[in-house]
């Protein structure tokens, strides 16, 4: 009688599973656990490179949760990444007569012809400071996964 071989997770596995990334609270951020399990090819940018790292070595069936450090999720909070932009330039490159408000997230286009988005924190008469950091940056979360099947 021959012992099945345990699977685990590694580069470019195949994966069927269920994630949920929570705050620390346990507040849900996303959680696939209540709808269908996700499938993914790890290293294809699926998940952010971070989370990916974090399902390497995790055995088929496991159901685990990790607290990672804002190193190991979205990254520490950049300062340099925290701009004004000229009310100016936000006109001229958003739809006709569009309003602006503390709080709207703004998507822009990089020269690469790539996006990137801010959060405007705050308005004055000329400009508009916007954060451009990942809204997880800079805090620990919960990753909650559950492997299904890897391939």
């Amino acid at each position: 009688m021959s012992e099945k071989s345990i699977l685990v997770v590694n580069n470019g596995a195949y994966l069927t599973l269920h994630y949920r990334l929570a705050t620390l609270d346990g507040e849900d951020i996303i959680s696939t656990f209540h709808e269908s399990p996700a499938t993914l090819l790890l290293g294809q940018g699926q998940l952010a490179p971070s989370l990916e790292d974090a399902l390497l070595g995790l055995e088929e069936g496991s159901h685990t949760t990790q607290e990672l450090a804002p190193e190991q999720a979205f990254g520490l909070r950049n300062p340099d990444l925290i701009q004004r932009v000229s009310l100016k330039t936000l006109r001229e490159n958003s739809a006709f007569g569009e309003e602006f408000k503390v709080g709207d997230l703004i998507d822009f286009s990089a020269p690469s012809g790539g996006k990137f988005a801010g959060v405007i924190q705050e308005l004055d008469e000329e400009s508009a400071l916007f954060d451009f950091n990942h809204p997880l940056a800079g805090q620990r979360v919960l990753f909650e996964t559950k492997i299904i099947g890897i391939l």
